[in-house]
């Protein structure tokens, strides 16, 4: 699932080292996409459910009759900062499947990864305040354009560490349930990839998503409607 789903979830992809978090983006939600992957049309779905005692899951599917691609963060707000606590990632490409569960420890301040991850990246790695595993930069990228906070993260996802920095590349209006609305479009570039995300204001995640590698649109979600 890795060199499928981790695209989305860099645009996703990133990371969130909050200092308050507004009400709207720890509501509960539903958000349908319209997706573009492998050529094909695709549903896509994000959720947002709580799950008592100050927990989370925010999830994400895409499902077309090629691909069967889930993926779950369970995490909690602790100090004014969104933590991961667990995760599940899932995919079915054709007749190849793959498994990745990861377990961040705060603890010990460590992480590590089990199922079908390469043994070097299993773990454990040192967590630091502010860490996040890659789905989760999608609540944050929307929370902190709206704050005018920086959009600089520190993921921790799949046995890895990577800085992520995103820039502000213009305006677009982006159409959500019939209305027009206008989006800040934000970008992060990473070798030949690109990942390009549309935020509207209130807004709890991006209105659209789209992974570019070597100039060409790889994975594209479009918001549908939001509830």
């Amino acid at each position: 699932m890795k060199p499928i789903l981790r695209p989305l979830r860099l645009l996703a992809a990133a990371a969130l080292a909050l200092s308050s978090l507004p009400a709207l983006a720890m509501q509960p939600f539903v958000a349908n996409y319209q997706a573009n992957y492998m050529g094909m049309q695709a549903n896509g779905v994000m959720t947002l459910t709580a799950e008592g005692d100050n927990r989370y899951r925010y999830s994400l599917q895409i499902k077309n009759p090629m691909a069967d691609l889930s993926q779950s963060t369970v995490f909690d707000e602790h100090n004014g900062k969104l933590r991961p606590l667990s995760s599940h990632d899932r995919s079915v490409v054709l007749v190849k499947r793959k498994q990745i569960d990861a377990r961040y420890d705060w603890s010990n301040n460590q992480a590590s990864w089990t199922g079908d991850v390469k043994p070097e990246r299993r773990g454990p790695i040192r967590l630091q305040n502010g860490d996040m595993d890659a789905l989760l930069i999608n609540l944050a990228i929307a929370r902190d354009l709206d704050a005018g906070r920086p959009l600089t993260y520190r993921m921790v996802d799949d046995g890895r560490i990577k800085p992520m920095t995103y820039r502000v590349i213009g305006k677009e209006n982006v159409t959500v349930a019939g209305k027009a609305q206008e989006a800040t479009k934000v970008s992060r570039v990473d070798g030949n990839k690109e990942q390009i995300a549309w935020i509207v204001p209130g807004m709890p995640v991006p209105a659209r998503l789209l992974q570019r590698e070597d100039g060409r649109d790889a994975l594209d979600l479009t918001i549908k409607s939001i509830n």
